[in-house]
């Protein structure tokens, strides 16, 4: 018999919980199948009744399939420009598009660009690993390659680094680095992921934003041999990338 255990799909439930939510087991005798070994996770013993399960690993008791562990899919994306970072839309095309189409309906995106910006774009159906890429809190840089209409001003890298004010969420930025490549080009680093908040923050010093392009997200950057549209799994150094911060 195989159940579906949990209703939000990025829930861990401790073991003991998945055990006793079967008909006519109480958690008492859950907790004591598991103190038996007779409960395996991810094909191996585990006798620890409080281990958090995610839906990506599978639970067996004897021969009994309670989780079959669901596939867990990491993948980046060179988004072309033109593209909505959207799962569906009716009169532009979305970045859904460019991935393989057994999994269209099982991804979402981490961290979205805008229809204009090219780049890294990263999807995900593992949403507590998704959130850690995009949480504020733990400030996973994320590096962009800006052109801009006009010179940068000598002063933008001082100003970048002390934080910009944002009058519509009243709050100044997180101090951002700005390293100048040629008189209208950069690369910018951020820690945040606020909405158009590097093209606001050459707005903030003047200046306009007339191609982004991203090329990091923390430890995982878009390699020269992915053409625009293309994508691929990550890597599990990649991934853990993630995890390990």
């Amino acid at each position: 018999m195989q159940l579906t255990l949990q209703s939000n799909p990025d829930l861990c439930l401790k073991l003991s919980r998945i055990l006793s939510n079967q008909n006519g087991i109480s958690r008492q005798q859950a907790n004591r199948t598991i103190a038996c070994g007779h409960v395996r996770v991810d094909g191996q013993i585990c006798t620890d009744a409080a281990r958090e399960v995610s839906r990506f690993q599978s639970v067996v008791v004897g021969r009994q399939i309670l989780q079959p562990g669901e596939p867990a899919h990491y993948l980046m994306l060179h988004k072309p420009a033109g593209y909505l970072s959207a799962t569906r839309d009716p009169v532009h095309p979305t970045v859904m598009e460019l991935v393989p189409p057994e999994l269209r309906g099982h991804l979402h995106i981490a961290g979205r660009l805008d229809r204009a910006t090219t780049g890294l774009l990263i999807l995900s159906n593992d949403g507590g690993w998704s959130r850690r890429l995009t949480e504020p809190r733990i400030k996973i840089p994320k590096v962009y390659r800006v052109t801009t209409a006009h010179p940068i001003g000598q002063d933008a890298a001082h100003r970048f680094a002390e934080g910009l004010w944002f009058a519509h969420e009243q709050l100044t930025t997180s101090p951002a680095t700005l390293e100048p490549l040629a008189p209208c080009e950069a690369r910018v680093t951020i820690f945040e992921g606020r909405y158009h908040q590097v093209k606001r923050m050459f707005h903030a010093v003047g200046n306009r934003v007339t191609r982004l392009h991203r090329e990091r997200i923390g430890g995982i950057a878009l390699p020269d041999d992915l053409p625009p549209g293309a994508c691929r799994s990550l890597t599990p150094a990649e991934i853990g990338s993630v995890r390990s911060r």
